[in-house]
């Protein structure tokens, strides 16, 4: 059996670049489905967030519309509410990297507002990824590692080949004209080499002992890539 941990947002706003707020948290699908993949496969899932708060999901993502149907919408709605890893999460400050056998980021909006800045989680995701640990993200989690900066001031992740979600998904998404940045080119100026794929459509990349996902429709995949790191 082996420990996950789960960094995850917990922000439950998006700052947009006229000073608005735009409501977001975790997209259900990114946290959900890997989460039942890699219990399913019998191994312990730990959830951390800055401060320890409960991470707050995005609304549209548990919407019929956003879910693949109402149906699906009410069964992650279920898991959201009632997986103790969701209702009990850890102080991220306090999370010892060496308790885990991997790290995996899900997305949503929520990870631009605090993750992408935030020491503790740059600081884990460093280390995981200096040692050779398997560490997952999707959708919008690779904001987080822009904060995982080493002491001579580059990105860990340089020179990786990862995805993300595009430039284009964030147009089509109505997030890209009113963002203070986007992920894209973000990762693409901290030395990361960003692959796209189409649209909503699963594109997972594996570089090393890194394994990332587009959008949520990659989330399946990319816990199936992680899966196989774990042996």
């Amino acid at each position: 059996m082996a420990k996950i941990l789960f960094v995850m947002t917990g922000a439950d706003a998006w700052t947009l670049a006229d000073g608005g707020k735009h409501r977001t948290g975790f997209w259900a699908e990114e946290a959900v489905v890997p989460l039942e993949a890699f219990k399913g496969a019998g191994h312990e899932v730990t959830v951390a967030t800055p401060g320890g708060v409960v991470s707050p999901v995005d609304p549209v993502s548990l919407a019929p519309e956003a879910a693949g149907g109402a149906e699906e919408a009410g069964r992650l709605t279920k898991v959201v509410e009632t997986a103790a890893e969701f209702r009990h999460p850890a102080v991220l400050a306090e999370v010892r990297l060496e308790d885990f056998d991997a790290v995996y980021v899900p997305g949503g909006h929520g990870p631009m507002e605090d993750l992408a800045v935030d020491a503790d989680s740059g600081r884990l995701l460093t280390r995981a990824v200096e040692s050779g640990m398997p560490v997952g993200v999707v959708c919008h989690g690779p904001a987080a590692l822009l904060a995982a900066v080493k002491e001579d001031g580059t990105n860990a992740y340089a020179g990786y080949r990862i995805t993300a979600f595009t430039n284009a998904e964030e147009q089509l998404a109505g997030g890209a004209d009113n963002a203070k940045w986007l992920l894209q080119d973000r990762l693409t100026e901290a030395g990361l080499t960003v692959e796209t794929g189409d649209a909503w459509a699963p594109h997972v990349e594996v570089d090393r002992n890194v394994v990332t996902g587009q959008n949520p429709a990659s989330s399946a995949a990319l816990a199936t890539e992680l899966l196989k790191k774990l042996g």
